[in-house]
């Protein structure tokens, strides 16, 4: 059982999101955030920090920055992924091979490119479902979490009692998490918000005005809710933080890079660009 003080918990990718999650994790926990990137490891034992995605917000004493995954899971507790969905299935495998059995979250959204599945099935493929894992999902922003600004979350797991544990865990005085076993409707909530938050920055972009986000959105939510039910996912999931409340976020917040992807497509750029840019 994962008790929720002086644990060592393990993230898997050191971009914006997972270097924000480690550095508050690591103000109640021993953490080993691990890169792949021996460069960008070296940056940031140097600085102290992680300069190219956050700025010089500096690590404390208790966050570690390994590039050898091995070394990043020994002695943890828990595995916190925060890799690009595109990536997760590469990191199971990693994973497994060093013969770890250790329960996971992932912290990213989205589909699998090559597949179209959800991080979730993902899992299932990989880990079979007696393994414990689970997505912590929501509104929140890298920028605004290692500053210290209040966040909350969901965090859904297959098993209940690792859903309440592990929310336990990563619990902390300005990231609240909440915890459920709805991983498909979690899952589908972080991964459709995105397409309806490029919508949204499209409307902006064009100047259809505060009317037709709201509807946009809205509408957006009915359709999510409705996808997610006839894939079995639990409608109170996408009133909650997963659902409606990253919608929100997702489509209005200044630093949501799917509605910058809108506002760029509504001012004539080809989405080949966008991305590249």
């Amino acid at each position: 059982m994962l008790e929720n003080s002086g644990k060592k918990i393990a993230v898997l990718g050191a971009g914006a999101w997972g270097t924000a999650l480690a550095m508050n994790l690591s103000q109640r926990h021993q953490v080993s955030l691990w890169a792949r990137n021996a460069g960008h490891v070296s940056g940031m034992r140097k600085a102290r920090a992680n300069p190219l995605y956050l700025g010089d917000f500096k690590f404390n004493d208790q966050l570690a920055i390994e590039d050898n995954l091995s070394v990043a899971l020994e002695g943890a507790d828990l595995i916190l992924s925060v890799v690009p969905t595109a990536g997760f299935r590469g990191i199971l495998k990693d994973i497994k091979s060093l013969g770890s059995s250790l329960p996971i979250i992932w912290a990213h959204k989205g589909l699998e490119p090559q597949s179209a599945k959800l991080p979730y099935e993902v899992a299932l493929e990989e880990l079979g479902n007696t393994h414990k894992w689970g997505a912590l999902s929501g509104p929140s922003f890298a920028a605004e979490l290692v500053r210290g600004l209040p966040t909350a979350v969901t965090l859904a797991a297959n098993h209940a009692d690792f859903s309440n544990e592990a929310a336990q865990l990563i619990h902390g005085a300005n990231l609240r998490v909440y915890n459920t076993t709805d991983v498909v409707g979690v899952s589908i909530g972080g991964a459709v918000k995105n397409v309806m938050a490029i919508a949204a920055g499209i409307s902006d972009g064009m100047g259809f005005g505060n009317n037709a986000r709201a509807a946009m959105i809205t509408r957006g939510l009915t359709e999510m809710t409705r996808f997610g039910v006839a894939l079995g996912a639990k409608t109170e999931t996408f009133m909650g933080l997963a659902g409606v409340g990253d919608l929100i976020l997702t489509c209005t917040g200044q630093y949501s890079r799917n509605r910058e992807v809108g506002l760029q497509l509504a001012s004539g750029k080809n989405l080949d660009d966008v991305l590249k840019g």
